[in-house]
């Protein structure tokens, strides 16, 4: 039979249950202590990182608008400073020019929208280069297309030394009213025109050459970037096909007093009372291209005709009448390379992308 327990070792008992209470409640105290204390540590640190990191995705938002506005305004200033001088821009869709530039309800927008649905539609032309608004941008229009397709010199200059043109007018016709010649703003040279017209003259055959020699397209392409990006050199160019132009006139002029027959462009020229003779087209109509006016229809025909190109002319403004696309001159004599432009008022060119 058991040992009964003293009353002693049974008050012994409570003590030693209270004292391991105490010991629990101690750890579980210290415990709770030490984990409130490392959850504050890291709510701390927690909070801290995430402070940081709004402040550090704060400076880099500002940093990336502050860039972004900078880049922005490179690439402005970029594009101000070298398109500044590309007198034919590159290429851009044609309805979204279109959609760009004639976004009213007045009757006249209508009518170029529908204009411009019909080119992209119908006549299955995609995109439109844009040309510098000046009173070359016919001339300009034509070369550009002429050598970006490296088109052939004419048959005629073939056969003639262009360049000896200038002294050819004056000392074997007499034509010596050709000093009254101007280059656009410049109105009169005297003496030196028969210098600079051989200087522009030489430039235009030159050029002619290198971009016909040119079989692949793309370097054609850069090779125009850059020369119609030069003022300079393009007014020479302009003036040498202004000086072509005269010379046939010339030419058919002394053809038509032998009483042989000439192409009737030149017979309705020569009715005008502004233009009966070449010194008079030359003062009245020439001397102002490139200065005050661009190329009249009637120049156009002249234009084609010294070229030896038909320039097909879409005139949106004349959209659902006879004369909405015209060519120039209407009877080309040979199978001549045909050169698309479109206007908008007669004045102003581009160039239609098919």
């Amino acid at each position: 039979m058991a040992a009964r327990k003293s009353p002693a070792q049974e008050r012994e008992r409570p003590r030693e249950h209270a004292s391991g209470n105490d010991q629990v409640h101690t750890w579980t105290l210290v415990t709770s202590q030490a984990l409130d204390t490392a959850w504050r540590v890291v709510k701390g640190s927690v909070t801290l990182a995430v402070s940081l990191l709004a402040a550090i995705l704060c400076y880099f938002r500002r940093l990336h608008l502050h860039l972004g506005h900078r880049l922005k305004w490179w690439i402005g200033y970029l594009q101000r400073r070298f398109k500044r001088n590309l007198s034919v821009e590159a290429e851009v869709d044609l309805l979204s020019y279109c959609a760009r530039e004639w976004k009213g309800e007045t009757p006249h927008a209508k009518l170029m929208r529908k204009a411009y649905e019909e080119l992209f539609w119908r006549r299955h032309i995609k995109c439109v280069r844009q040309v510098r608004r000046d009173n070359y941008d016919a001339l300009r229009s034509v070369l550009f297309q002429i050598f970006s397709r490296g088109l052939a010199f004419p048959s005629w200059m073939k056969e003639k030394d262009i360049v000896k043109l200038p002294e050819k007018l004056l000392f074997s016709q007499g034509c010596n009213w050709i000093q009254q010649y101007s280059f656009g703003p410049e109105k009169y040279t005297g003496s030196n025109v028969f210098g600079k017209l051989r200087k522009c003259v030489e430039l235009l055959k030159t050029q002619w050459t290198e971009f016909s020699g040119i079989k692949d397209y793309h370097k054609r392409g850069s090779m125009c970037n850059i020369l119609f990006s030069d003022a300079l050199l393009e007014c020479k160019l302009y003036e040498a096909l202004k000086f072509i132009m005269l010379y046939q006139v010339t030419e058919v002029y002394e053809q038509m007093k032998t009483k042989k027959v000439i192409p009737s462009l030149f017979r309705l020229l020569f009715t005008r009372e502004t233009s009966s003779d070449p010194l008079s087209f030359m003062m009245n109509h020439l001397n102002s291209v490139g200065d005050t006016c661009g190329l009249e229809q009637i120049d156009m025909f002249i234009l084609g005709y010294s070229l030896e190109v038909k320039i097909k002319v879409f005139r949106l403004f004349k959209f659902n009448s006879r004369d909405f696309e015209v060519c120039y001159p209407e009877e080309s004599l040979r199978e001549w390379p045909e050169i698309s432009l479109l206007t908008e008022n007669d004045r102003h060119y581009h160039i239609p992308v098919f």
